[in-house]
């Protein structure tokens, strides 16, 4: 971040529906925003519609201005608006966070064509899943879209995506779509090791955890972060290990998805191996993520979000769903790694374990084509017996998985040659 044209630090104004941590991702990425701005010199203050008396609105790290409660879940209100255009002269830009509420288009129409820019943070709202999962909400979307949020994207100063794959989907959902996107990271600040808890913490609040390994879950009980899947998954491994044990951490998002999800789990037999501990903050998130062996979030879909980031920053290994990414996204989550205290070793085991098996999944998927293809040519064409030639097969196959881990290895060097600043530049 630089400094604003006069050399004095920037002062940013980010306008959010609501700052209740109970809604996620952006409510806490925000938090973490503000308090990394901080520690470079520069400022963030807050509009949101909650009610000032709101205790997430009294306990936020920054200035807030809460000009709520309103009464709708999109949000309107006239003294948002108002507001906007007496005071946001007095900030050097505007963040707007989130989609499909008012206060995207109050930022539109307050702002657009003057001389304070906008920026717009969507957080995983126009990906197209939701488009192929929900396609009557996408409809009542698209009466929306053309008068309100295709013109708050459009001139925008950057729409700001965390992953190159979130900004490649997003024209996906409207074809009516014009955008200026930039990929940017997800800033974050630990907090302090007194203030982060500890395993005990956690321990204590759900002792049926003690002793256990701990496959954590953090974030909202919601369709589209994929829970059923995550249990199910379990089921198949918990036999293996009677130590493990699942947490699942976050609130219910929608009536009866926490319901459905723990009948799925004791349907599964999995009743007393699945701690369901509701929304975790502060001290008691940092203490679970500290007992955690490994952090899953299996999304339909998801963005680079700050859970991931936090979990990366406490060292746990983190399993989400696999994404198309780009030879630039790979090279960023090596730097990553080495900027978390990975060493040149570490990484190239990493790196090798990898294409290990993508080459290993490929190998066999051509070896199963192969034979079957072989096997119905000398049965219905030729009409000899099939005879299987296994040493060739398999020597082909290992011949495939050398030559995928050479060119992912070969493909990957820059890895090691790129620093930090110079990703971060780039992205």
């Amino acid at each position: 971040m630089v400094d604003a044209p006069d050399g004095r630090p920037l002062l940013i104004l980010n306008v959010i529906r609501s700052v209740n941590p109970i809604h996620g991702g952006p409510a806490e990425g925000l938090r973490q925003s503000v308090l990394a701005t901080a520690a470079m010199g520069h400022v963030e203050e807050v509009l949101t519609l909650d009610g000032p008396e709101d205790p997430w609105v009294r306990g936020f790290p920054a200035t807030t201005h809460a000009l709520g409660p309103v009464g709708s879940h999109y949000g309107y209100s006239g003294t948002l608006l108002a507001w906007l255009r007496a005071c946001a002269e007095n900030y050097d830009a505007v963040v707007v966070h989130g989609l499909w509420q008012y206060h995207g288009l109050a930022v539109w129409r307050a702002l657009h064509g003057g001389p304070v820019p906008y920026f717009v943070y969507p957080h995983g709202m126009l990906d197209p899943w939701f488009k192929q999962r929900y396609p009557l909400k996408h409809f009542k979307k698209w009466l929306y879209w053309p008068w309100a949020e295709y013109r708050v994207l459009r001139e925008a100063a950057a729409v700001l995506f965390t992953a190159e794959d979130e900004a490649r989907r997003a024209p996906q959902s409207f074809w009516l779509y014009r955008a200026r996107p930039a990929v940017v990271g997800y800033g974050l600040t630990l907090p302090e090791p007194s203030e982060r808890g500890t395993p005990e913490l956690f321990l204590q609040a759900w002792p049926e955890t003690r002793g256990k390994r701990i496959v954590l879950f953090l974030g909202r009980l919601h369709p589209k972060k994929g829970c059923d899947l995550l249990i199910e998954a379990f089921a198949k491994v918990a036999a293996s290990d009677p130590a493990l044990h699942l947490v699942m951490a976050g609130p219910d998002d929608r009536s009866g998805v926490q319901a459905g999800l723990q009948a799925l789990a004791s349907g599964l037999g999995l009743s007393g191996r699945i701690t369901w501990t509701g929304m975790l903050t502060g001290p008691a998130k940092w203490a679970a993520l500290q007992v955690a062996e490994v952090f899953a979030l299996p999304s339909h879909q998801e963005n680079f979000g700050i859970a991931v980031v936090e979990a990366l920053a406490m060292g746990v290994p983190v399993l989400i769903s696999a994404v198309a990414a780009t030879r630039r996204e790979r090279l960023r989550e090596g730097v990553l790694l080495k900027v978390l205290g990975a060493t040149r070793a570490q990484i190239g085991r990493i790196m090798v374990s990898e294409y290990a098996v993508l080459g290993l999944l490929g190998a066999l998927a051509g070896m199963l084509l192969g034979i079957g293809g072989a096997w119905g040519l000398a049965r219905f064409l030729f009409k000899v017996p099939f005879v299987m030639a296994w040493l060739p097969a398999f020597g082909i196959a290992g011949l495939l998985l050398g030559i995928t881990i050479l060119v992912g290895v070969l493909t990957g060097r820059e890895v090691f040659r790129e620093t930090p600043m110079a990703a971060l530049r780039e992205g």
